[in-house]
């Protein structure tokens, strides 16, 4: 396990990103793991990028991660991961839905959304990539607002966080209503799975 573990989460607003970077903090301080988490949402309320740096691990001391050193881009829209791509190096693993959210200025036909096989190449030329049906997952486990939650399950398949996914799920639950917990439950397993094929 490395010492120090940096994560980028990003997405756009209503998609949960910063709810999921305070879930995985959260879960770091209950396995007593040393963590900062920080989050820039900008215009994130209108649709807008978000972006959240998670950092755990011995001798962590800033809440910013450099440039090219990521160890995961975890992403809930393609255009999104590769926003922040100079984050990552060889190594980075970057896991995004890949479903595209259709800015205003695409579908008033001001501007055009890139080809998702364009937009994945180039991901591909500087990073590891994996791309899940994460949005499918989410309504097949009871509601799109899972999504973030099944971007954490399978961000817990790759292996890279320094505890174990069962202390992950249970810090997601701790933090959900009752009412919700099966199908959130279900989203972080299905997510999980659908990485595990990729690997």
């Amino acid at each position: 396990m490395k010492k120090k573990i940096n994560i980028i989460l990003t997405g756009v607003g209503g998609h949960g990103v910063i709810t999921a970077a305070n879930i995985l903090g959260k879960a770091a301080v209950n396995a007593g793991v040393n963590v900062f988490v920080s989050e820039t949402h900008g215009m994130a309320q209108r649709g807008g990028s978000v972006v959240c740096n998670v950092r755990l691990g011995e001798g962590v001391s800033g809440a910013l991660i450099p440039s090219g050193s990521a160890d995961a881009i975890v992403s809930t829209e393609p255009i999104e991961a590769l926003r922040y791509i100079k984050f990552a190096n060889n190594k980075t693993m970057v896991i995004t839905d890949r479903t595209p959210v259709v800015p205003f200025t695409v579908s008033t036909g001001l501007e055009k959304y890139p080809d998702l096989k364009d937009v994945f190449n180039e991901i591909k030329k500087h990073a590891l990539f994996f791309d899940i049906d994460a949005l499918d997952i989410a309504k097949k486990a009871g509601g799109i607002v899972t999504k973030n939650i099944v971007m954490l399950g399978a961000l817990s398949a790759t292996g890279i966080l320094p505890f174990k996914s069962d202390l992950l799920l249970e810090t997601i639950l701790q933090n959900i209503p009752d009412k919700y917990a099966e199908i959130n439950k279900k989203a972080f397993v299905e997510g999980e799975k659908a990485l595990k094929k990729l690997l």
